[in-house]
């Protein structure tokens, strides 16, 4: 009958897209071409659209799905982390951004997202290393000479950042404490007039991206003396801070990729699959190199650790040096 060889070809078709829908590219049923939107709540050029920008393609390759990186900057982030938040959590919209994230929860007293219920994390995607760095007019060429120098001339030194609360910041008031010595601050608009103020010797002392310190190191605009990371970088063979005897001082930047709280588990690990293999890939390994960012990967309870961990770590931080947004 006709009727019945209707019934079974579409029997046969949704035996066969029962089976194969582990593997196909759309995140809810029957919505294979909707638009896959990163939010960014940076800036164009900073470190979270850059990885934005290559999951995106990434994506959009092995998925055959339209990816769009959206940028959204604004209060140290927070604009555009509210609209991720606010998104709908069926995989459509993720949020790609930094550990300014988590620390945004304790410098302002109120934001408009939490870090840890807000969303559910995917997958760290990897980590930059923060170099110390200073101005040669500074005349200092090691780190104990610069913290000899700020000890005898208390609150004399200057030191730069993008802004108040940023992980550039937070790090240099971390080593205040740490180092017991007192620097202070020039906040910035940004890295750019903050970078130039350094190189310039307008202000003597700065944590730099490894990438963004070392073309200044090589033309003489700035020395290096250490790096905050818990090993050395590659690009740069200079100590860690730990090595010289500043103890548990680890300031990587990280940068890690979220959902909407209440995506659905099956969508979390399909994407923190197919994260993972994208950071596996040598191809991609060398482009974040050239950015001195390290691929990280792993399971999405590693990345919710996290950001638990860094956030009560920040927030003693904040508290014991008494910064504020303002």
């Amino acid at each position: 009958m006709p009727g019945s060889r209707t019934l079974s070809r579409r029997t046969v078709l949704g035996i066969l897209a029962m089976a194969l829908s582990p593997m196909m590219p759309s995140l809810a049923l029957g919505q294979s071409q909707q638009t896959i939107r990163l939010n960014v709540p940076f800036s164009a050029g900073t470190g979270p659209d850059l990885l934005a920008r290559i999951l995106g393609e990434e994506l959009r390759q092995r998925w055959n799905q339209p990816v769009i990186v959206e940028n959204k900057p604004g209060a140290s982030g927070n604009i555009g982390t509210q609209a991720a938040a606010r998104a709908a959590p069926d995989g459509q919209t993720l949020l790609v951004t930094v550990n300014t994230f988590v620390m945004n929860a304790s410098l302002y007293r109120s934001i408009p997202y939490d870090p840890e219920t807000s969303f559910v994390p995917i997958a760290e995607i990897a980590t930059g290393v923060l170099a110390l760095v200073v101005h040669p007019s500074l005349n200092v060429s090691t780190f104990s000479e610069l913290i000899a120098l700020a000890r005898s001339k208390p609150g004399d030194i200057n030191y730069a950042s993008p802004g108040r609360g940023t992980p550039q910041h937070l790090a240099m008031e971390l080593l205040k404490l740490t180092a017991q010595i007192n620097l202070t601050h020039v906040p910035y608009a940004g890295s750019a007039g903050a970078v130039k103020d350094v190189a310039g010797g307008h202000v003597s002392v700065m944590f730099l991206p490894i990438h963004t310190a070392l073309p200044l190191a090589e033309t003489g605009q700035i020395r290096i003396l250490a790096v905050g990371s818990q090993a050395r970088a590659q690009q740069a063979q200079v100590p860690t801070l730990a090595e010289l005897g500043v103890t548990d001082f680890d300031v990587d930047l990280w940068y890690a990729v979220l959902a909407p709280a209440g995506t659905p588990k099956e969508i979390v690990d399909r994407y923190n699959a197919v994260f993972n293999e994208i950071l596996a890939q040598p191809s991609v390994r060398a482009v974040l190199d050239r950015q001195g960012l390290i691929a990280r990967g792993g399971p999405s309870e590693r990345l919710a650790e996290l950001i638990a961990r860094d956030r009560l770590r920040w927030a003693k931080v904040v508290k014991d040096a008494g910064i504020t947004s303002e």
